[in-house]
């Protein structure tokens, strides 16, 4: 009988056997490498700028909330706890939402924008909760959220979906105002109603940053922001706490002639003597003054005052400073991509972050009537906190999908046999 071997072939030695053994692994590490690949560095940028920021707004929440939540019988760590909670599930959030691709948000940006308006609509129900003079928040059983939070997420993922759609047709007001104002406009109403003005002007500034970073001309946004703004007028005038907020912005019963300061008063010149009491320096982390209830919303919509406080005017540079990188981060993403989608729900993120920063800072330091709008990143606040990450997440699954940097391999030498 005839072998069906080789017979000139040599026999199989053991190092001859152990070669099939290394191509799992060699092949094995390939995708090991694929899935740890280099991110492009404006996704390390974002990446890193938002932590640090988490990161800080961590430690300035436990020093301005500690007396208050001791006052209240949650211990001197009550609020730092639950926002340090929150960060923990928000930032493993963001990374892998960082992972979605762009599809992922088209599917989902019309089912996102009717849930959460619909969520929204429950505030008009005994399950709405009035705080600050609003009632724009839902309280159920021991959870109490703000839905309108949530309704900027959807909004950054519905008008990027929307716009890019529309991309051929921005010159034309019927393809491009008319559903932005008609849906979009509708889910801002539905905050605006129950009195949130704060939060109101924030969504306004995503419809129109969105249009105008989407290539709407100028001339086609005059109209509509200003009916926006004799409707935001007419809110503030509405509602006799908002007037006092208006005038005591001009000084209206703030310079104590009568011998007492108004309530509408109290907080802006609490929040401007702790600014003042920081000096350059500041009085040391932990030592301000205002956070025994003199300064109310310390560790919320004031905790800027704060910073400059027991930072000094160097920490509040510093927080300035990071917000400033934090847009760099954002318009190199946008400059990077080549998703009118993308671009236009970048651009809705920044006006959001960076715009609510601005007018945070500008009414602690007096520039602006206080409107009522936490420090993105830093105030305390889980709603906020959380909806904040997740909308980074969203940019940073854009800055995902850019190409990362390869290096150039190495020209290959010639084989001896083979020149």
């Amino acid at each position: 009988m005839t072998s069906s071997r080789n017979p000139t072939r040599a026999p199989r030695s053991k190092t001859e056997h152990r070669v099939p053994s290394n191509r799992p692994s060699h092949s094995t590490r390939i995708s090991v490498g694929r899935l740890i690949r280099s991110e492009s560095p404006n996704y390390f940028l974002l990446l890193g700028t938002t932590l640090f920021l988490v990161i800080l707004g961590l430690i300035m929440v436990l020093s301005s909330s500690s007396v208050d939540s001791f006052v209240a019988h949650e211990g001197f760590f009550g609020v730092v706890l639950h926002q340090g909670a929150i960060a923990l599930v928000g930032v493993p959030l963001m990374l892998v939402l960082s992972r979605m691709p762009l599809k992922f948000w088209q599917r989902i940006a019309w089912p996102t924008l009717i849930a959460t308006c619909l969520v929204q609509l429950l505030v008009f129900t005994p399950l709405g909760v009035t705080v600050a003079g609003n009632t724009n928040w839902l309280s159920i059983g021991s959870f109490q959220f703000q839905p309108s939070e949530a309704i900027k997420v959807a909004l950054v993922i519905w008008l990027g979906m929307l716009l890019a759609q529309k991309k051929d047709h921005l010159d034309d007001w019927r393809h491009v105002l008319v559903p932005v104002f008609g849906i979009g406009g509708t889910a801002v109403m539905l905050v605006m109603i129950r009195g949130d003005l704060g939060t109101t002007v924030i969504l306004a500034g995503i419809l129109f940053g969105s249009l105008f970073f989407a290539g709407v001309k100028l001339r086609m946004l005059a109209i509509p922001l200003g009916i926006g703004a004799l409707g935001a007028l007419a809110a503030a005038m509405a509602s006799g706490n908002r007037m006092a907020r208006i005038l005591s912005f001009f000084g209206t019963g703030c310079d104590g002639s009568t011998g007492t300061i108004s309530a509408a008063c109290w907080q802006p010149l609490h929040g401007t003597w702790a600014l003042a009491s920081g000096g350059i320096f500041g009085v040391g982390l932990g030592n301000s003054k205002a956070k025994w209830s003199w300064l109310p919303a310390a560790d919320n919509d004031y905790i800027f005052a704060i910073i400059g406080e027991e930072l000094g005017l160097i920490g509040a540079i510093v927080v300035l400073a990071l917000f400033v990188l934090l847009a760099i981060a954002f318009l190199r993403i946008m400059n990077a991509t080549t998703s009118p989608q993308a671009k236009v729900s970048t651009a809705a993120v920044m006006v959001w972050i960076i715009g609510q920063a601005l007018v945070n800072m500008g009414v602690v330091l007096g520039f602006i009537p206080v409107l009522g709008v936490p420090l993105p990143l830093i105030s305390a606040g889980g709603t906020a906190l959380l909806t904040t990450l997740i909308a980074i997440g969203i940019v940073l699954s854009f800055a995902h999908s850019e190409p990362s940097p390869t290096r150039t391999p190495p020209p290959r030498k010639p084989d001896a046999d083979h020149p």
